[in-house]
């Protein structure tokens, strides 16, 4: 769509996803009518209906849409009845590819990408950037629990925003700053191989507006590659990590538990131990993804220490290690690990966490392509789980071919106590048998399996739902 300026109504088709909500509040601040639909009700749906943005549930056939255009996430295909709908009105459909340039047109766009940890970094550069008043726009895959939002349109110059590489989303952005903090193979549905994923993150590098700058993990090896081929051909290079190497300006320290059930850490800049650091969340991806912020912070101008003590309060994401409450002595937790190594690094942080207690860890795959892409990767992915629960595959965009089953995953796992179950309900009441006082449920998936803890938390205190 060539003249923005006549967009004055437009239909977010799936408002209801992180990224497609994000998106629909921008676009409000910035006086557009907007409304929405979605496939089912959720608390995002309420948030934006209590934000004067209407949501419709479902869609009719024949139903008109008023609106001057509409913008549909990538779970909604092109044979969906409401695009349908939208051509025969001859209305434009848009995706995110389609909107982000004019969204962000004029800012210093700061862009986090990365197979991990981007929702994270982008949501500690969000408030580090707000507490230090420079009044920065964002877009986060997930609910700030400092902000309260996952999007916000400021008056300052920068725009902080999450990059996706499903569809080469992150292709449609011309960042100032753009952070990598990995490279690994997913989204086998858009990416064939990973070479194709390394070209992808390659050309979001050449993207890298002229007198940028790239910040990179120096410990993962293809982010510290592309970094090192950008800086050989004239870029700007920051590169964080625990690792030592030649050009790394911050490094983690001795990374250890604290009382607060986060990480204490040393910051070292240029080899100078500079500052002690405490996080309130878990794990040692966690010390990487704050060293990314305080890069970014430096790079920026601001002073890095007041940003390090900003990032002592932060208190985490929506959907990650979230705790969704205590009953009966059990703790129930939720994140979105749904890549062999996120799943790791979410159970090595809950052993860190809740040490001596028992981790159950409950799992539903997502995307059947992605299930047989990562097979192996999956099958050693559960060593810090005391038990494993697998769920069914939850299909996402995808349509099931019957090639590969949750059962599949529950007789290969290389554990010693691993149980599938059929459905949703039965993971309910599997777990409400198994829990006793002092275990932690943690829940991994990018579908509905945080439904499992909610009414696992409902049984254990005699709620009905």
């Amino acid at each position: 769509m060539q003249n923005w300026q006549a967009l004055q109504r437009i239909h977010v088709a799936g408002i209801g996803g992180a990224g497609m909500s994000a998106i629909a509040r921008i676009l409000k601040a910035r006086g557009l009518q907007v409304t929405g639909s979605d496939a089912r009700e959720s608390a995002t749906t309420a948030a934006l209906r209590a934000e004067d943005i209407p949501v419709r549930i479902g869609f009719s056939a024949g139903e008109a849409l008023d609106a001057d255009a509409v913008l549909a996430s990538s779970a909604v295909p092109e044979s969906d009845p409401e695009l349908q709908a939208a051509r025969a009105q001859g209305l434009p459909i848009l995706r995110r590819p389609d909107i982000l340039p004019w969204l962000t047109s004029g800012y210093d766009v700061i862009a986090v990408s990365g197979a991990h940890g981007k929702t994270t970094v982008t949501s500690m550069l969000a408030l580090v950037f707000t507490a230090l008043r420079q009044d920065p726009s964002f877009i986060i895959g997930g609910v700030s629990a400092n902000l309260g939002t996952n999007a916000r349109l400021g008056r300052g110059r920068y725009f902080i925003i999450e990059a996706d590489e499903y569809q080469n989303t992150f292709l449609s952005l011309s960042p100032k700053i753009a952070i990598i903090t990995n490279i690994e193979y997913d989204h086998p549905d858009c990416f064939p191989s990973l070479r194709h994923l390394r070209y992808a993150f390659g050309e979001f590098v050449e993207r890298i507006q002229p007198g940028g700058l790239l910040v990179a993990c120096n410990d993962d090896p293809l982010a510290h590659a592309l970094g090192a081929s950008y800086h050989a051909n004239g870029g700007n290079l920051m590169l964080y990590g625990r690792e030592e190497g030649s050009g790394v300006t911050w490094r983690a320290l001795n990374i250890r538990p604290n009382d607060l059930g986060g990480i204490d850490f040393e910051v070292q800049y240029q080899g100078q131990a500079l500052w002690p650091m405490r996080l309130q969340v878990p794990g040692a991806h966690n010390a990487l993804n704050a060293l990314a912020v305080l890069a970014v912070a430096e790079a920026a101008g601001l002073p890095w220490n007041v940003a390090a003590t900003t990032l002592r309060e932060y208190r985490g994401t929506e959907r990650r290690f979230q705790l969704l409450g205590e009953a009966g002595g059990v703790t129930v937790i939720d994140d979105y690990a749904h890549h062999p190594t996120q799943i790791r690094y979410v159970l090595e942080a809950a052993r860190q966490r809740y040490a001596g207690r028992r981790i159950l860890a409950v799992w539903q795959p997502h995307t059947f392509s992605r299930i047989k892409a990562l097979w192996q990767a999956y099958l050693t992915a559960f060593a810090d789980a005391d038990a494993v629960y697998i769920l069914p595959i939850y299909a996402a965009r995808e349509v099931d071919d019957g090639s590969v089953r949750h059962t599949d995953l529950a007789a290969a796992i290389q554990h010693p106590w691993v149980h599938s179950c059929a459905d949703l309900e039965q993971a309910v009441q599997d777990l409400a048998d198994a829990v006793r006082p002092g275990d932690v449920v943690i829940l991994m998936g990018a579908g509905n399996e945080y439904l499992v803890g909610e009414r696992l938390l409902q049984h254990l205190t005699g709620e009905t739902a």
